[in-house]
């Protein structure tokens, strides 16, 4: 079991933002995480990475139950890419660096590498097509070149958990469909890390992603085969407004029907 949380609530100021999270991921599972801004997403992310404790309830991650298991080194086995890490990386580093430093889960370069790393290093650079950008200093890449060097930096220690943060973000339609080809790529290895996959928009969940969690309100609102989950009836119900989902070129896409004016 990858993820295996069951009851989880957190509360901040007498203030619920998760309430009741039940959630399974079993191994070799990808899933997509959706909800709308402030939703409970990141909350949810920040505890299954360790960084916030559950009010009520148990949790499990990789087989470790929080409060039996040193969390910082279970977060070595998990992939994290988000907008946050972005902003705290160093802009005058090189982007091989910058992939170096995953390893170590550091931010920054400081513990000693040796031929083998930088072998895995340049290898996860050219099969994600960042290449030219090795010795680019990252302060100088496009938004969609960040997100593909950050991913490599997250595989970098050969993680068992892949999160993706919203990677998608501030990229132009060229961008993401480059990426999240990419991600597709990845999620398609044999030895691929189960992947969870994080957004609000339905039209970046690709095939891969096989189960979807939809959270609103900080609930489970449905945790189902995608196929099951992305359906205009129950997709209405989630947002509260009428839509309609089509399916094209194995994609799913929203169009909202009803009248957000009033």
């Amino acid at each position: 079991m990858i993820i295996d949380i069951h009851n989880v609530s957190w509360e901040q100021n007498n203030n619920k933002i998760l309430e009741q999270i039940s959630w399974k991921v079993n191994e070799g599972e990808h899933w997509c995480l959706l909800g709308l801004n402030g939703s409970g997403k990141t909350t949810l992310l920040n505890m299954i990475n360790g960084y916030i404790w559950p009010s009520e309830g148990s949790m499990e991650v990789l087989g470790k139950k929080f409060g039996e298991f040193d969390l910082r080194e279970l977060r070595k086995s998990i992939g994290w890419v988000s907008t946050s890490l972005q902003q705290k990386l160093y802009g005058s580093e090189t982007a091989l660096k910058i992939v170096l430093s995953g390893k170590f889960a550091t931010i920054g370069l400081y513990d000693q590498t040796d031929s083998a790393d930088m072998i895995q290093a340049e290898e996860l650079m050219r099969t994600l097509g960042c290449t030219a950008l090795m010795e680019r200093t990252y302060n100088t890449l496009s938004q969609g070149e960040k997100q593909r060097v950050l991913i490599a930096r997250a595989l970098m220690a050969t993680p068992k958990l892949l999160i993706l943060d919203e990677p998608c973000t501030g990229l132009d339609v060229f961008a993401r469909e480059q990426l999240l080809q990419m991600i597709a790529a990845v999620a398609g290895e044999q030895n691929a890390p189960t992947i969870i996959y994080v957004t609000h928009h339905v039209e970046e969940i690709l095939p891969c992603f096989a189960k979807t969690l939809l959270i609103k309100k900080g609930k489970v609102f449905a945790a189902n085969d995608t196929s099951e989950v992305l359906t205009s009836a129950l997709m209405s119900d989630f947002f509260g407004v009428p839509v309609h989902i089509e399916k094209r070129n194995s994609r799913n896409w929203i169009t909202v029907e009803g009248d957000l004016w009033n």
